[in-house]
């Protein structure tokens, strides 16, 4: 694309959330980035083009560059989503970009994911119960259905950028809900043979409104998933499990 002046490429606004919580004299405010756009560009590559050639202050966070460590997710026009997976070419010349709600701010679009990740992990157990930590290493594991194993590793595809928990209502409301992404790794030890968790234990960590009876059934965490997970799927699931629970 060309414009009236000749040059390649749409000049792209880039509204950037500026704020320090560590620094007193930080305020919240959009301050505004104006870039050219290239073919092939991604808001990562927005970002890093203003952060070497307009300003090096600007926070954000990434390390794969490849939609699979999720670090760089952030509000996009009002929508949660990763910015290395977002094509420039597909927002209009204005982008307004916002840290994800709900985590913990560190700085500009810096939020702090792993430690509610982590906290979500603890309270959830989210690791296979009963397997032996003597187990013989050079022993066969025991034989999984293909079928079966698909769709532990269809769960298993989740990299907790956040944007579910971002885009959650409920999780908008209470500091305790443990998301789609809890409830989504709850599922997946439920198919997992190797996990000797009971339907009873299961429905002591997400039988509440804490978990499954606190989803509003908005569908956001479905609409936002980079990996398309079927977390819509996973949460009714559980609800089954925790009808048979309570029958």
């Amino acid at each position: 694309m060309t414009d009236a002046k000749g040059d390649d490429g749409r000049l792209l606004r880039v509204h950037v959330m500026r704020y320090n919580p560590q620094d007193a004299n930080s305020t919240p405010h959009l301050e505004t980035f104006e870039i050219r756009e290239a073919a092939g560009m991604t808001l990562y590559v927005a970002l890093t083009e203003i952060r070497e050639t307009l300003d090096a202050s600007v926070n954000f966070d990434f390390v794969c560059r490849a939609g699979i460590c999720g670090s760089c997710g952030m509000m996009i026009n009002g929508q949660p989503g990763l910015a290395c997976r977002t094509l420039t070419a597909s927002l209009p010349k204005d982008i307004t970009l916002l840290p994800l709600p709900v985590f913990e701010l560190i700085s500009d679009l810096s939020v702090n994911t792993g430690k509610w990740m982590r906290g979500m992990a603890e309270r959830l157990e989210t690791w296979a119960h009963g397997v032996d930590k003597d187990v013989d290493v050079d022993k066969l594991e025991e034989r999984m259905e293909p079928e079966l194993a698909q769709e532990i590793y269809e769960l298993e595809r989740c990299i907790e950028c956040g944007c579910c928990v971002a885009a959650c209502g409920t999780a908008h409301m209470r500091e305790d809900f443990v998301g789609a992404v809890g409830m989504n790794k709850m599922a997946r030890f439920r198919l997992d043979p190797r996990d000797d968790r009971s339907d009873a234990d299961l429905y002591e960590l997400v039988g509440n409104d804490e978990g499954v009876f606190g989803c509003l059934t908005l569908l956001g965490c479905v609409d936002v998933c980079p990996k398309d997970l079927p977390l819509a799927g996973q949460i009714a699931f559980l609800r089954r499990r925790m009808l048979k629970e309570a029958l």
